[in-house]
């Protein structure tokens, strides 16, 4: 929006044992319909489950050879916003790449932050919580005005620390809305994961 860049494409790690997002544990389904309905290439970078840092760190590299190969890339975006030794890190993995860090939203307040997204128009949902840090209750709730209104005290509204992961499904990034559903909602390896089904899939596996 901002008009710097070309946005060409996203690049996302996969969990390779599930078929699903590292962390937010959605369906590669969903994440090929996000790529699709912003227009957008999808890079998806396959990680073994468990996965050391040096395979993370080797797959996230060869991902990015290939990204600037691909789609002539010179920059990558993050959406980080506040915590330095994460972008300190980002920065050293990219050097050599050639590829630039770009952090557009970094520093931005974050309740303020939350509240311009969902009034801009994104519909989002909790797909992931770190129930150590947010109550497991909070596992398929909308992101909305509501949410943050019930959110704990030191629970960040963007889950800048991990306290909870989400799914954009619709927003003005999007040609068209993503039609979703609720699946089933698990506790593993420490973190309740609440699943979400595009409305063409079958039953909650």
């Amino acid at each position: 929006q901002q008009g710097e860049f070309e946005v060409v494409a996203l690049i996302t790690t996969l969990n390779e044992a599930f078929d699903r997002v590292a962390m937010h544990a959605v369906r590669r389904q969903i994440l090929e319909a996000q790529a699709s309905a912003a227009g957008l290439e999808l890079l998806a970078v396959p990680l073994p489950w468990p996965c050391s840092n040096q395979q993370y760190e080797e797959r996230m590299e060869a991902a990015l050879v290939e990204a600037v190969q691909r789609f002539k890339m010179t920059h990558c975006a993050f959406g980080d916003l506040y915590l330095e030794e994460i972008r300190a890190y980002r920065k050293a993995r990219l050097a050599g790449t050639g590829l630039d860090p770009v952090f557009p939203l970094w520093g931005r307040p974050t309740r303020q932050l939350a509240e311009e997204m969902i009034d801009g128009g994104l519909r989002a949902r909790i797909t992931c919580v770190d129930p150590r840090r947010l109550d497991a209750g909070f596992a398929g709730r909308e992101f909305d005005r509501d949410l943050l209104a019930a959110l704990p005290e030191g629970v960040d509204p963007c889950a800048e620390n991990g306290e909870f992961h989400t799914c954009a499904y619709a927003g003005p990034m999007f040609s068209r809305p993503l039609a979703i559903r609720s699946g089933q909602t698990v506790e593993r390896d420490g973190f309740v994961f609440a699943d979400l089904l595009l409305e063409s899939e079958g039953a909650p596996g």
